[in-house]
């Protein structure tokens, strides 16, 4: 598997795999992955298979509440890939991107009801951050992404 930061000609493809993670993922218009690969790249890693194609992708950028953050919208691993430590690298060479730019956390959200999203991100070291509510012994915030979206907020800590 080779990790590499998303490049145009990969548009189609990440965003056919976006599609594959409804509900919990809403596949972007062509114009966002246009921007992330032209602004975002080093941030936005793709995975591709033996046989060139997209098993894994990862949007992700610096925060714009605060620099020192890197926000990970959308992670997403084909299913016929899943189990092989794809989104592990994936999220690593964010991570590594992060570092040299002396971010202090990684940051991420889930719908509270996405048990195997709860599951990847705490099995990968991502920490359950405190919000105001629980749903199934998951912290939630409330009205997080605006008024009725609630989600689970998890951190990574660089430092």
């Amino acid at each position: 598997m080779i990790i590499t930061p998303l490049q145009l000609e990969h548009i189609e493809d990440v965003r056919e795999l976006m599609r594959l993670g409804e509900p919990y993922i809403s596949a972007r218009t062509l114009s966002d992955y246009w921007l992330y690969a032209t602004l975002f790249s080093t941030t936005c890693p793709v995975a591709i298979s033996p046989d060139n194609t997209i098993a894994g992708a990862v949007m992700a950028f610096r925060s714009q509440d605060d620099p020192a953050d890197v926000y990970i919208q959308d992670v997403m691993v084909h299913p016929q890939y899943r189990r092989r430590r794809i989104a592990h690298s994936l999220l690593g060479s964010v991570r590594s991107r992060a570092e040299v730019w002396g971010c202090r956390r990684l940051y991420l959200t889930s719908e509270p009801d996405n048990r195997a999203a709860h599951a990847s991100w705490t099995s990968l070291g991502f920490d359950n951050v405190v919000g105001d509510h629980e749903v199934d012994g998951i912290s939630v915030t409330a009205d997080f992404k605006g008024p009725g979206r609630d989600r689970a907020v998890y951190a990574l800590s660089l430092e």
